[in-house]
Order: structure tokens, then C-alpha cells, then sequence
């Protein structure tokens, strides 16, 4: 970068006049909200969803600059399904690479535990349905991103 006058102070930087635009991961943050006895709460992706509409997933969202993880996890709960966290643990971390859509996510993966009777959709307009499910009775079509996240919320169930 070059550095141009300006007209506050002495210099500032200016912007590239050209050069390729440097892609970068996001970070997602994935929770697994279950109720502490074994079941599982999942979501089924809407008609309005980003992806796969029709699947059932468990909950995610974006870090936010200057936000922690576990900020993050209970306002996207609280978002997506009107309830709080009762407690967080961090669980995993994934490198997602998606051909369609083509999409790179870091994703840090929760544990989330919350009360079952406080559930309800938070964000109609990505989910028609959330219900509880024990992990031998899982519903289908899965998103194509949640049978890993479950592998690693298994895993620690059972550490």
C-alpha cells in the first residue's frame, strides 16, 4: 500500500489500485443444544435458508468482530431458538470447505446445554420445525455438514 495526504491528519493509506482480493475464512460458531439427558435439539431448515432447505441441522452463526466465543453462542441461541444457554463448552473445531455453495468456514463447535420447556423458533423465516431427538432416532434428510459436528458432540458425551 501507498500512502496518500489527507486532509485530517498527515498520512493515511490508501486503498490498492489492483491485485487479486485475498479470500479468507470465516468463523462459525456451531452449537449442539441438548437438554443434559442424551437428546438432541435440531432444526429443520426452511424455505428460506441459505442452504439445503428441508434438512435438519443444529444451530450456527457467525463470530462477530470483537466478540467471544461464548457471546457469540448465546446470542445465536437466543436468536434461533428463544431461549438461553445454560452452559457452553467448546467441544471441537472443523475446517469446512464447501464446493456448493463454495464457501471456507472455520467452525468452533459447542456443547450447549438448555432447558427443553424454553425452546421455540426464534427465526421463522430459516426454520419450520425444531423438535428433540435421542441419537439413535435422528430424523432425515440431515444438512450434509451435521453428521461430523454430531461425531464430535458424541465423542464428548462420552469423555
Amino acid at each position: 500500500m501507498s500512502a496518500t495526504p489527507s486532509p485530517d491528519g498527515p498520512v493515511r493509506p490508501s486503498e490498492p489500485v489492483a491485485g487479486p482480493t485475498r479470500k479468507t475464512p470465516a468463523v462459525s460458531c456451531v452449537f449442539i443444544c441438548h437438554d443434559g439427558h442424551g437428546r438432541v435439539l435440531l432444526a429443520r431448515r426452511g424455505a428460506g435458508a441459505r442452504d439445503e432447505p428441508g434438512t435438519w441441522d443444529c444451530g450456527a452463526g457467525a463470530l462477530e468482530y470483537g466478540e467471544s466465543f461464548e457471546t457469540a453462542v448465546a446470542r445465536e441461541v437466543r436468536e434461533e431458538y428463544s431461549t438461553d444457554a445454560l452452559k457452553i463448552e467448546t467441544i471441537g473445531v472443523r475446517n469446512v470447505l464447501r464446493q456448493e455453495p463454495a464457501s471456507h468456514w472455520v467452525a468452533v463447535i459447542f456443547a450447549v446445554e438448555v432447558d427443553p420447556a424454553g425452546v421455540a423458533i426464534g427465526e421463522p423465516h430459516k426454520f419450520d420445525e425444531l423438535d428433540w431427538f435421542a441419537p439413535d432416532t435422528l430424523p432425515h434428510p440431515l444438512h450434509s455438514q451435521l453428521t461430523e459436528s454430531l461425531r464430535l458432540f458424541h465423542a464428548w458425551q462420552g469423555s
